[in-house]
């Protein structure tokens, strides 16, 4: 379901709609991003040091020949349109089984985001080594190729925020003048709803919701949602015109 499009029908007094990895592009790019970067750290390390122990015993090229054969393998299998029946034919003989469906998209939004940031950290690393061997900044070196490189794990945690932040799934229910959000579960009361502010964000909406407060008694609820905006647009005309 795209979150573009909720379904809905004429005579259907609920809305529905899902936002996450699957659904949402804005999602799905920082989630991969994300977690892409933590994974490609990982693994640069990973392989560096691998790489270092080899070549101490003269088998660097042998690991080099490896690890070039595991990223053509990863990069063909992100390529293929039969990725799931690749995967199955790789892991028939192993004792793990092979991801599908939801699954199966989240592993192959991780390997991508991770295949890309490898890529960008490689080369900041690599610029900021050409760099320092031709002295082109002097005394600084490799230093601001190194230092933005190590600043892409605080960018990517805030990537993960947004994403989880960006992520919803629920109902705007018409007839009960009340909102469903699920995961976790909670049920806003249309009825204590004073006003709603909207923002644009990407292919979603934040919506900021006022809550009445009888007697000077807080009520509790969620303050910000976030959902599509042909949602945003249906709650905030059943706010205003009840």
């Amino acid at each position: 379901m795209d979150e573009d499009a909720p379904a809905d029908s004429a005579d259907s007094d609920t809305i529905q709609w899902r936002r996450d990895a699957s659904t949402s592009r804005t999602v799905r790019l920082l989630w991969s991003l994300g977690v892409g970067t933590f994974f490609a750290a990982i693994v640069i390390i990973a392989v560096w040091r691998v790489y270092d122990l080899a070549a101490q015993t003269g088998n660097g090229s042998i690991a080099v020949a490896f690890f070039a054969a595991l990223a053509a393998t990863i990069l063909a299998l992100i390529a293929s349109s039969n990725t799931e029946r690749h995967l199955e034919a790789l892991t028939r003989r192993l004792p793990v089984g092979s991801p599908s469906g939801d699954a199966l998209e989240r592993v192959m939004n991780a390997v991508t985001g991770t295949v890309v940031m490898i890529g960008v950290i490689g080369t900041l690393m690599a610029i900021g080594r050409f760099v320092s061997r031709r002295e082109l900044l002097g005394e600084l070196g490799a230093g601001p190729f190194t230092g933005l490189a190590a600043l892409l794990i605080p960018i990517a945690l805030v990537a993960l925020v947004l994403a989880s932040f960006l992520r919803s799934v629920g109902t705007l229910d018409r007839e009960e003048r009340a909102i469903y959000l699920y995961d976790p579960d909670q049920r806003v009361d249309l009825e204590v709803i004073e006003g709603v502010s909207s923002r644009r964000f990407g292919d979603a909406t934040i919506l900021k919701l006022e809550y009445a407060e009888p007697d000077g008694q807080y009520v509790a609820g969620p303050r910000r949602i976030v959902v599509p905006p042909a949602v945003a647009q249906e709650l905030q005309s059943l706010v205003e015109y009840r």
